[in-house]
């Protein structure tokens, strides 16, 4: 197998498309999600799926060549952890002023095209997520770029993450800080099995009755 070749798929992966797991020093297999903890490292797909069958099949201890202990929730664990990076990213967009809070912010930024990506929290309404979904479809229409929109987070967590309270719709915007955590929520996403809301944009973009009754 090359450096990068994930131990259940049995195929090479991109570099964000893989997570690096070594054994700790108490021979505890430890997700490294930062790829920078010493000794052998073995490498899963990046999504729960992959994840869950490296550990119930046992194949940590067969790449790693040592006899390791598998957390029981391993797979959750991973998932705590990305959460948890795409959330303090978010939350270092927000102080460098790449974040755009409210529907109507977000459906501006949305609309200019500066928007990199939505949040809607989980408890947010059918009605707000249509509207900016709207906007989304007509700024595609428009010659604007593909704006993918995510249900990632609750409202608590959002607003834990960005200071402040009831944040229900949020718009990552262009810039270093907001393509850091666009990163962070794609790999969130991905992880997750991806999200059913890009498979809904792309047929929205098809229907092209829609889009011009979005842009009347």
């Amino acid at each position: 197998m090359n450096d990068r070749t994930c131990i259940v798929a049995r195929r090479p992966t991109g570099p964000d498309e893989a997570i690096r797991f070594v054994a700790g020093p108490d021979g505890t297999v430890v997700p490294d999600l930062k790829r920078n903890l010493p000794g052998r490292g073995c490498w899963v797909t990046a999504d729960r799926e992959h994840v869950d069958k490296a550990a119930k099949k046992g194949m940590f201890a067969r790449a790693l060549k040592a006899q390791v202990e598998v957390p029981s929730d391993l797979g959750a664990m991973v998932d705590r952890l990305l959460s948890r990076s795409a959330l303090g990213a978010l939350g270092l967009a927000r102080k460098a002023g790449a974040v755009a809070l409210g529907a109507t912010k977000v459906e501006a930024a949305v609309r200019s095209g500066a928007a990199l990506l939505v949040l809607h929290a989980a408890e947010a309404s059918e009605d707000g997520v249509r509207k900016i979904a709207q906007a989304r479809r007509a700024t595609v229409h428009s010659g604007g770029p593909e704006i993918m929109a995510y249900k990632l987070f609750s409202e608590q967590e959002l607003g834990l993450a960005l200071g402040g309270t009831n944040v229900i719709h949020a718009a990552v915007l262009a810039g270093d800080a907001g393509r850091a955590a666009e990163k962070r929520m794609v790999a969130l996403d991905r992880y997750r099995g991806g999200s059913p809301d890009e498979l809904a944009m792309f047929a929205a973009i098809a229907d092209g009755n829609d889009a011009a009754e979005d842009m009347e």
